[in-house]
């Protein structure tokens, strides 16, 4: 492998920027690569030139481009859960933001306690802030054939990244290969519904012989799926009304309809032998429309009402047969990152200097809706209001290779960080928030289903911290590595917090190695947390009645009447060690025990019943906010075990990976007064075991690949005007299979499906009675098989 100029030019979130490394002309040392496992040079979790997965002391994952395309969907997530046991994403249809913004989780914790980085650099926040209040990047605005591939640090990393970084770091390096490569993909469900196109291009160039520019766009388009049966409300309506044409089904439950448009460039450029120029970006436009539940025209009070303010006039006249908000989004992502990169001193001293922004922006919109509370005055589609997250960072970072006359220099990296984060909420339509005269006789205030964003809580929030770091990794004999690092971080909301990490690697043998690190992090809670509140709408699956939740920022004078408290950071402790195998028969292996400790974890308040008294205009059924108020202790296991070698006339390559993962909460106040739902969220929502299998064999110009995914049992939740109902799910196994021939050296095609089988879990017996067949929190596909056709074209 070829060192390239600069290529210890280490940045602060990262080791360094793809293209100051050479990769293998492979995709990855993955069990699909060509290469023997281990051997692809990576640069999340060390700050050290030329490390493999094998030489590191904390698990890194590599996912090969040629395994992103092997997956139908899109969407990254998908791609990330399909390859990682430790990674799970949840589908979450009619779920608010969540139905496009999909929460992901590694090692079982929250979506933001997992730091995402772009060719080594700090990737900015969705503007969205989950039901649980978790506000992580959205890794569907990737285009999936910009990547080279992704690198996933399993270990606590804060001390070396800062933020979020608690649970791990996911790292897309971006594709720098001068040439053109093409795709166009189509693929349905077996329930013919689902129709989903994609195609994308992607074109480089060299820049002489002093860098390379390259290019992606990336489209997409997917039908919306519906596993729905008729409500039983809506079939004796119909029984009873026959004069009316009442939908069937009154509602879909499903994946939503989406289009998307992504892109992205990287681009590097020597000026000189010592410096060098790079920048790149990523860019995401689309839109989606998701339904919500059926209001039914007989039952539902808050809308259906003769009353005295509005004589004469029932919305019964508009929606004879009740209606079913379309809750719409348009969303929009980009970030750019540019820098200058370069050595001083005969090479023993680089530089890495950098300004990133980026920039998430989500304008809700509803249609087929209405206000009660303004009678005949009500409009039916309203403008929500608009989300937007702002970043900018300013990064300066070194790296000093100090001789002490070991077996490699003293890797020593240093460098500070300037950040400042921007959150701004937009207010709706005043019809979208508006409280008219109907709603003194009980009907419901707000455009039904999603209330617009009123001028109370629009509003701009910011903070900014400074951060300044030391990472010292060193080789003193040729069997021990050794490193250690600290950070220290000072934030404008709420102070400071210094957080170090110490990790050790010694191989006796040659290709056994024994791993082992330890380090403390934290999780800033963001402007969003901090400052804005949020109001939502569920159906009561018992009464079957609209109900209105409040969720309040911890410092309004409410939440401060209720038992809020200022947030604070969540703090982190964390346990990583194993061992790795890597032999030359190309069999590899790996096995890491973890354990993370969070103090003060984020999380939703009990609900509360607004107090006689108190104001309560929108008519919130309970209200609550966010809060530091657990600790938790999650134990776990990852295991690998990879073989790619010659089997008969061809290549095999085979992979079993297997993740236990435990969270138990150990104390907090929520704890001790009660709150029962949400320590069965943190403990019990995730399948504690978790496994994928891969089997592939090429042979000449065929390649064919069986995928097994195994999901363990867990709990589901669902929220009610007065208390949560929780069921248990088994164990479900997935298959794949894809299939893919060389028509010649540049045109490809691959055929395959997923979920083989056709399999679906459990039904989820307490949604029934609103149509829901299976549980919207699934940590997987609940849509059934799906197959698909894939073209490529390649110079």
């Amino acid at each position: 492998m070829k060192l390239l100029t600069g290529c210890a030019l280490l940045a602060l979130n990262s080791a360094c920027a793809a293209p100051l490394y050479a990769q293998t002309e492979t995709d990855s040392a993955v069990p699909n690569d060509p290469d023997a496992p281990g051997e692809v040079i990576i640069v999340t979790g060390t700050r050290d030139v030329g490390r493999t997965q094998f030489d590191t002391a904390a698990p890194v994952d590599v996912i090969s481009a040629k395994e992103i395309d092997a997956v139908i969907s899109s969407d990254l997530t998908t791609v990330l859960a399909r390859q990682l046991p430790s990674f799970n994403v949840q589908r979450l249809p009619a779920a608010d933001g969540q139905a496009f913004v999909r929460p992901a989780t590694l090692r079982g914790l929250s979506p933001d306690h997992t730091l995402v980085m772009v060719n080594g650099k700090r990737y900015h926040r969705s503007a969205l802030l989950g039901s649980r209040g978790a506000q992580a990047p959205d890794l569907n605005t990737f285009p999936g054939l910009a990547i080279k591939q992704v690198e996933v640090l399993r270990d606590g990393a804060s001390a070396q990244y800062g933020s979020d970084a608690i649970a791990g770091v996911i790292n897309f390096i971006l594709d720098d290969t001068p040439g053109l490569q093409m795709f166009g993909q189509y693929s349905q469900y077996y329930k013919n519904d689902g129709d989903a196109y994609q195609a994308g291009v992607q074109g480089g160039v060299a820049l002489g012989d002093r860098g390379s520019l390259v290019v992606t766009a990336e489209f997409s388009d997917g039908a919306a799926t519906s596993r729905t049966r008729q409500r039983p409300d809506a079939i004796a309506l119909q029984a009873a009304r026959p004069d009316l044409a009442i939908p069937n089904p009154v509602q879909r439950w499903g994946q939503p309809e989406t289009q998307t448009l992504r892109g992205a460039f990287n681009l590097q450029y020597e000026l000189s032998d010592a410096l060098e120029f790079y920048a790149f970006g990523t860019g995401a436009d689309g839109n989606g429309v998701t339904d919500f539940n059926w209001r039914n025209p007989v039952t539902t009070g808050s809308v259906f009402k003769d009353t005295v303010a509005f004589p004469d006039f029932n919305f019964v006249s508009i929606y004879p047969t009740g209606f079913t908000p379309r809750f719409g989004t348009e969303f929009s992502d980009l970030q750019a990152v540019g820098g200058l990169r370069g050595d001083l001193a005969s090479g023993a001293l680089t530089y890495d200097l950098s300004a990133s922004t980026g920039r998430s922006r989500i304008e809700y919109n509803m249609s087929e809706s209405l206000n009660a509370s303004l009678g005949p005055d009500s409009p039916t589609s309203f403008y929500l209001g608009r989300l937007e997250q702002r970043e900018f960072n300013l990064n300066a970072d070194f790296v000093y290779q100090l001789d002490l006359g070991g077996y490699q220099p003293l890797n020593v990296a240093f460098g500070a960080e300037r950040r400042k984060e921007t959150y701004e909420v937009g207010a709706g339509d005043p019809a979208s928030y508006a409280i008219g005269a109907g709603a003194a006789e009980g009907l419901s205030p707000n455009s039904n289903g999603f209330p617009g964003f009123s001028p109370i809580q629009a509003g701009t929030f910011d903070q900014t911290s400074y951060a300044g770091y030391l990472d010292l990794e060193w080789q003193p004999i040729e069997m021990l590595t050794i490193g250690a690092a600290a950070r220290y971080e000072d934030y404008s909301d709420f102070g400071d917090t210094f957080d170090y990490k110490l990790s050790g690697r010694v191989e006796p043998v040659d290709g056994f190695a024994l791993r082992a690190t330890y380090s403390t992090g934290f999780r800033a809670p963001t402007p969003a947390q901090l400052n804005t509140a949020n109001t939502s709408q569920g159906l009561d699956t018992v009464t079957l009645q609209v109900f209105t939740r409040g969720r309040l920022s911890p410092s309004d004078p409410l939440a401060v009447l209720l038992g809020a408290k200022p947030l604070t950071p969540e703090e982190s402790e964390s346990i990583t060690a194993g061992f790795a195998y890597q032999g030359d028969n190309g069999f590899s292996a790996s096995v890491d025990l973890y354990q993370i400790k969070v103090d003060g974890r984020f999380g939703q308040s009990s609900s509360f019943a607004v107090p006689d008294g108190v104001a309560n205009p929108n008519r919130f059924t309970s209200v609550s906010y966010f809060t530091n108020d657990f600790n938790t202790r999650t134990r776990g296991i990852d295991a690998v075990l990879a073989y790619r070698g010659p089997v008969g006339p061809g290549m095999l390559s085979t992979s079993i990976a297997y993740n236990y993962n435990k969270t138990k909460v150990t104390g907090g106040s929520s704890a001790t007064i009660g709150n029962e739902t949400q320590r069965r969220i943190f403990e019990e929502r995730l399948p504690q075991n978790n496994a994928t299998a891969t089997l592939g064999y090429q042979l000449g110009g065929f390649d064919v690949t069986l995928h097994g995914r195994y999901y363990g049992s867990w709990t589901d939740s669902s929220g009610n005007a007065t208390g949560d109902i929780f069921q248990k799910f088994g164990a479900t196994v997935l298959f794949d299979v894809s299939l893919g021939y060389e028509l010649n050296e540049h045109v490809n095609l691959a055929v395959g499906a997923e979920n083989l089988f056709d399999t679906y879990p459990d039904e989820a017996t307490f949604q029934a009675n609103r149509g829901l067949i299976y549980s919207r929190n699934a940590p997987y596909d609940t849509d059934g098989g799906q197959y698909f056709v894939r073209l490529g074209v390649k110079f």
